[in-house]
């Protein structure tokens, strides 16, 4: 493999990681929102916060954490072909989506219950990807050349 080949390998993976640690963030940062929502309902529109508590945005960063997932989990199947993150992203992305659409006309509790665990089980499919890159050796690895600090 010449330096070009291992160049662009090396921008591809640094992007698949880059991409898993914003939907870990994003989806454990959904869970956190969706678990903190029925004690914080009161006090977000004496902050200007109001709009966080609104079905329009759970429902935009719903997708965009379950598109986020979806490359990031469908890219690392593609690499280490094995199948746990899938597995933990599925149903998680059911309990998403079925949260901020049909669990919405259902009590706060129920709706908060779902998306809390469904963004859970998305954070931990994507922690699971990135642990199954390095532990087969496929994480970025330092290279030490003429731009290095190190």
């Amino acid at each position: 493999m010449g330096p070009a080949a291992v160049g662009d390998a090396s921008k591809s993976a640094r992007w698949w990681h880059l991409a898993d640690r914003l939907g870990a963030t994003a989806s454990f940062l959904c869970a956190v929102h969706c678990a903190l929502l029925p004690f914080v309902l009161t006090v977000l529109p004496l902050l200007g916060l109001g709009f966080l508590a609104g079905h329009r945005f759970e429902r935009g960063f719903v997708m965009f954490a379950a598109t986020l997932a979806l490359f990031a989990l469908v890219g690392g199947y593609r690499r280490h072909h094995r199948p746990l993150p899938l597995l933990l992203a599925v149903p998680g992305l059911a309990l998403l989506l079925l949260g901020v659409t049909w669990a919405s006309a259902y009590p706060i509790a129920v709706h908060s219950v779902m998306v809390t665990c469904g963004g859970l089980l998305v954070a931990s499919a994507h922690f699971v990807n990135l642990y199954i890159d390095r532990r087969h050796g496929l994480a970025v690895a330092h290279v030490h050349g003429p731009q290095c600090a190190h």
